[in-house]
Protein backbone atom coordinates (compact mmCIF):
# COMPACT_ATOMS: atom_id res chain seq x y z
CA UNK A 1 0.00 0.00 0.00
CA UNK A 2 2.72 2.54 -0.85
CA UNK A 3 0.13 4.42 -2.89
CA UNK A 4 -1.67 5.27 0.35
CA UNK A 5 1.34 7.09 1.79
CA UNK A 6 1.93 8.85 -1.54
CA UNK A 7 -1.67 10.01 -1.77
CA UNK A 8 -1.59 11.15 1.84
CA UNK A 9 1.47 13.33 1.21
CA UNK A 10 -0.04 14.74 -1.98
CA UNK A 11 -3.32 15.46 -0.20
CA UNK A 12 -1.58 17.23 2.68
CA UNK A 13 0.39 19.33 0.20
CA UNK A 14 -2.84 20.27 -1.58
CA UNK A 15 -4.44 21.16 1.75
CA UNK A 16 -1.47 23.31 2.74
CA UNK A 17 -1.59 25.08 -0.62
CA UNK A 18 -5.31 25.79 -0.33
CA UNK A 19 -4.90 27.03 3.24
CA UNK A 20 -2.03 29.31 2.21
CA UNK A 21 -3.97 30.73 -0.72
CA UNK A 22 -6.96 31.45 1.51
CA UNK A 23 -4.74 33.14 4.09
CA UNK A 24 -3.10 35.34 1.44
CA UNK A 25 -6.43 36.25 -0.19
CA UNK A 26 -8.03 37.47 3.06
CA UNK A 27 -6.88 41.10 2.98
CA UNK A 28 -6.94 41.30 -0.82
CA UNK A 29 -10.62 40.32 -1.09
CA UNK A 30 -11.79 42.17 2.03
CA UNK A 31 -12.41 38.84 3.80
CA UNK A 32 -14.89 37.62 1.16
CA UNK A 33 -13.66 34.01 1.47
CA UNK A 34 -13.65 33.94 5.26
CA UNK A 35 -16.44 31.35 5.31
CA UNK A 36 -14.02 28.85 3.78
CA UNK A 37 -11.75 29.17 6.81
CA UNK A 38 -14.26 28.44 9.58
CA UNK A 39 -12.72 25.14 10.75
CA UNK A 40 -9.35 26.77 11.36
CA UNK A 41 -10.78 29.96 12.80
CA UNK A 42 -12.95 28.00 15.21
CA UNK A 43 -10.01 25.89 16.37
CA UNK A 44 -7.78 28.94 16.80
CA UNK A 45 -10.44 30.81 18.73
CA UNK A 46 -11.11 27.82 20.98
CA UNK A 47 -7.42 27.19 21.66
CA UNK A 48 -6.47 30.81 22.20
CA UNK A 49 -9.51 31.33 24.40
CA UNK A 50 -8.46 28.39 26.56
CA UNK A 51 -4.80 29.25 27.07
CA UNK A 52 -4.40 32.77 25.71
CA UNK A 53 -1.77 33.24 23.08
CA UNK A 54 -0.33 35.47 20.44
CA UNK A 55 -1.94 36.40 17.16
CA UNK A 56 0.79 34.54 15.30
CA UNK A 57 -0.08 31.36 17.21
CA UNK A 58 -3.76 31.78 16.30
CA UNK A 59 -2.93 32.21 12.62
CA UNK A 60 -0.64 29.18 12.72
CA UNK A 61 -3.34 27.04 14.34
CA UNK A 62 -5.88 28.24 11.79
CA UNK A 63 -3.54 27.44 8.91
CA UNK A 64 -2.74 23.93 10.20
CA UNK A 65 -6.38 23.02 10.88
CA UNK A 66 -7.48 24.31 7.48
CA UNK A 67 -4.62 22.45 5.77
CA UNK A 68 -5.63 19.23 7.50
CA UNK A 69 -9.33 19.63 6.73
CA UNK A 70 -8.76 20.46 3.05
CA UNK A 71 -6.10 17.75 2.89
CA UNK A 72 -8.62 15.21 4.14
CA UNK A 73 -11.01 16.23 1.39
CA UNK A 74 -8.27 15.96 -1.21
CA UNK A 75 -7.30 12.53 0.14
CA UNK A 76 -10.88 11.29 -0.20
CA UNK A 77 -11.07 12.56 -3.76
CA UNK A 78 -7.69 11.06 -4.71
CA UNK A 79 -8.64 7.71 -3.18
CA UNK A 80 -11.98 7.69 -4.97
CA UNK A 81 -10.28 8.42 -8.29
CA UNK A 82 -7.85 5.53 -7.71
CA UNK A 83 -10.67 3.12 -6.89
CA UNK A 84 -12.66 4.23 -9.94
CA UNK A 85 -9.61 3.87 -12.16
CA UNK A 86 -9.04 0.29 -11.03
CA UNK A 87 -12.65 -0.77 -11.54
Amino acid sequence: MPWLRTYLVIALAIGALISTVLLVLEPLTDFAFLWLEWPGITAAYSFRGAVGGSTFLGIAISWVVNALSYGLGAFVILSAVKVLREA
